[in-house]
Parts: structure tokens; sequence; C-alpha cells
């Protein structure tokens, strides 16, 4: 895909993995829209995203979680940029704790952030790339959407379940010229999860290393599809 002029939805842009994608794609001189659910943090990244490149930046406040203001993003971006060809779900959140600890709420929110978000985005943005002709849409999963680890449960199960959405939504819309691959990080130093960037954790992988992979994927020729990448810190501490 040649990227420069294309616009783009990256969810949870704000900060963090989406943060880095957004920055890598503006570079590209893609024209992206970000959302995040704190419209103070929105309009604060993008002021810094438009100064790193060519593309435009726009944004708009949204919660995954309601259809409604999905509705309303995807609909804001194609009125900002004239269509969309490029989904990036990358919003989610992680609570953490055994199945007896976690409340029936926290447990229904992993799951409508981490696998109804990604849905309500992708059925709002297909009609979109097929008026297009194409797109490309990428989902950001997590290795613990293959490996099943104690009081991971409900992100387990929300990771597990986007891999197996993905891959069924990319054999359904592969004929009409939209491609989508799931990108599985292993440990990222983010803000994610309540932690904060530590230095010390140099180890890790970064926001940019995941940026990368979606600007490869992005660059592949259109007969080729790598659907699933992993990736993992390539050193991380001998246990």
């Amino acid at each position: 895909m040649k990227l420069n002029g294309k616009a783009a939805i990256v969810t949870g842009g704000t900060k963090g993995i989406g943060r880095g994608i957004a920055l890598a794609l503006v570079r590209e001189g893609v024209n992206v829209c970000i959302s995040a659910r704190n419209e103070e943090e929105i309009e604060q990244a993008i002021g810094e995203l438009s100064e790193a490149g060519e593309g435009a930046v726009a944004g708009a406040a949204c919660d995954v979680r309601d259809y409604e203001q999905v509705k309303a993003l995807v609909a804001h971006a194609v009125s900002e940029f004239g269509g969309l060809d490029i989904l990036v779900n990358n919003a989610g959140i992680g609570i953490f704790g055994t199945v007896e600890e976690l409340s029936p709420e926290d447990f229904r929110a992993v799951l409508e952030t981490n696998l109804f978000g990604v849905f309500y985005c992708c059925h709002e943005a297909i009609p979109q790339m097929k008026r297009r002709g194409g797109g490309y849409i990428i989902n950001i999963s997590s290795l613990a959407g293959a490996n099943p680890h104690p009081r991971m449960a409900a992100y387990n199960a929300s990771k597990f379940g986007l891999n197996g959405f993905s891959e069924a939504m990319m054999q359904e819309v592969r004929h009409d010229g939209i491609k989508v691959s799931y990108i599985m990080p292993g440990s990222v130093n983010t803000e994610f999860g309540g932690d904060t960037p530590d230095e010390s954790k140099s180890w890790q992988l970064q926001a940019e290393d995941i940026a990368r992979v979606c600007l490869d994927l992005l660059h592949h020729d259109e007969r080729s599809l790598p659907s699933r990448v992993e990736i993992r810190p390539s050193r991380p501490p001998k246990k």
C-alpha cells in the first residue's frame, strides 16, 4: 500500500503502542484520526503529532465499548479525510485477578473493550473501505491470546477471542481488497495495566517496535498477507 495521503484511525492513540503507531503513520504522510476516552489527552496528542510529519491529525473522544461513539468516530474520520483506508484497533484494557476475585463488571469491561470494541470498529470501517476499493485492518492482540496464565482469565479470553475473530474476518473480506492482520506482542514498556514506562526494563519491547511491524505490514505487496505476527523481547530476564 502506498501510504502517503491515506486515511487511518488508531484507537487508543494518545499513548503507548497506539501513540507509537500514530506517530509512525503521520511520518509516512498518512492522515490519522486518533481516539481515546480522555478529551484533554486527545487534544494534547493532536498538537504534538501534528508537528511530527506531513500527515494531518484529527481526533475524537471515544469509548469503544459504546457502539454509538464508535459510529461517530468513524464518521468523524471520514468527514475529516474523505474516507478510510487503515484501521488499527489498539484500544484495550487489562484487569487481572483470579476468576473468584474478578467482579462481573470487570470481566465485562475487558471483553467489551478488547473484543466488542474491535467488532464495532470493524463493523463500521469495512463499508468505508469497500467504497475505497480496499484497505487494511490491523488488530493489536497479545501473546496472551495464545498463552493462558493464572490471574489473566478475562484478558486471555478477550485476546483468544480477538485472534479467532481476526482470522474469520480476514477470510470474509480478503476478496474485497481488505487485508486483516493481528499482532501479538509480548512485554511492551508502556503505561498498560497501570504500569509506567520504566528505563530499568530496557529488555522489554518499545512502542516503536510494534509501530515498525505495522508499517512493514502496510508496505507488503498486494499479493502477500502476513495475517499473524508474534513479536517478543529477544532477551527477557532468565528465570
